[in-house]
């Protein structure tokens, strides 16, 4: 269903701390017209806790005219409050995405059994393909290999992020059930497809999509010789990018290769300038700076 390097795209905001459009559009385009597989819009590297819904929705909205077509567009809807994502992901329907990305309900704790019922009722009522979302160490909440297992007999539950960090979590999936796995895990992007995921939602992307669907690319046809190459060239920069808090350091970069303006929302503040002085001489060895 979903295959390659697929960056979980930013949220732009201007010194009022509103979305900025215009630079939004830019980075789309930059993606575009860099090879990039696919488009994650309104995820955790979108800032999507701070976004309201009515915000959320004109990312989503924007992100599907902008790409029109030429790549699939993956949508964050989850919430921890079932109905609510059962809305969002009815909304990335009726505007055209490929599909929709799910977070693990946060801070409830389900349950295997709720999140079993949760994604089932979203699955059920929206009609859309869905990518679970497995990122324990925001939610606090893993899905099991076996729960996978269970979720992948809802006809429209195609695929997984899996953001554990572990490879051995992907290998028990895949040896369960025939889901679809993309890493959430730049770094373990090249091991996870090693042992069966066909590509990555990528925080790295934002700033080298040529480079992240390249690699995924070769892995997918087989040259783990050119993937491996990829994987060591870009693993300073994807250790770099998690200095800090994510987006943090993703938005420190894209702001010094003159993308967009370096402007988070509360609770998140840029990263402190020890770390962006960490990060400049990795920009630098790629060439991005």
């Amino acid at each position: 269903m979903f295959q390659g390097s697929f960056p979980a795209l930013i949220t732009p905001f201007g010194d009022d701390f509103e979305i900025d459009f215009e630079a939004y559009g830019r980075l789309i385009d930059f993606h575009l017209e860099n090879g990039t597989d696919g488009i994650v819009p309104c995820g955790c590297s979108g800032e999507a806790a701070t976004l309201s819904h009515d915000e959320q929705k004109k990312l989503i909205r924007f992100a599907v005219e902008r790409v029109a077509g030429k790549v699939p567009v993956v949508a964050g809807t989850g919430s921890n409050n079932t109905k609510e994502a059962v809305g969002l992901t009815r909304f990335a329907k009726e505007v055209g995405c490929d599909g929709a990305l799910l977070i693990t309900p946060y801070y409830n704790k389900p349950t295997a059994a709720g999140q079993i019922a949760h994604y089932t009722m979203v699955a059920e009522e929206a009609g859309i393909p869905i990518m679970l979302y497995n990122v324990p160490g925001r939610t606090g909440t893993k899905i099991s290999p076996e729960t996978i297992a269970a979720l992948s007999k809802v006809p429209n539950i195609v695929s997984v992020k899996e953001a554990c960090g572990s490879v051995d979590q992907v290998s028990q999936i895949l040896g369960q059930c025939d889901i679809n796995v993309m890493s959430g895990d730049d770094s373990l992007t090249l091991p996870m497809m090693v042992v069966g995921a066909k590509g990555v939602v990528s925080v790295a992307a934002n700033v080298i999509p040529g480079i992240m669907s390249e690699l995924c690319a070769a892995a997918n046809a087989g040259d783990y010789d050119k993937a491996r190459e990829l994987h060591y060239k870009i693993l300073p920069l994807t250790t770099a990018l998690f200095f800090e808090t994510n987006p943090m350091p993703v938005k420190a970069a894209l702001a010094k290769m003159g993308m967009i303006k370096n402007t988070l929302r509360l609770p998140l503040v840029p990263m402190t300038d020890e770390s962006a002085s960490r990060l400049d001489p990795v920009l630098k060895d790629l060439g991005l700076i």
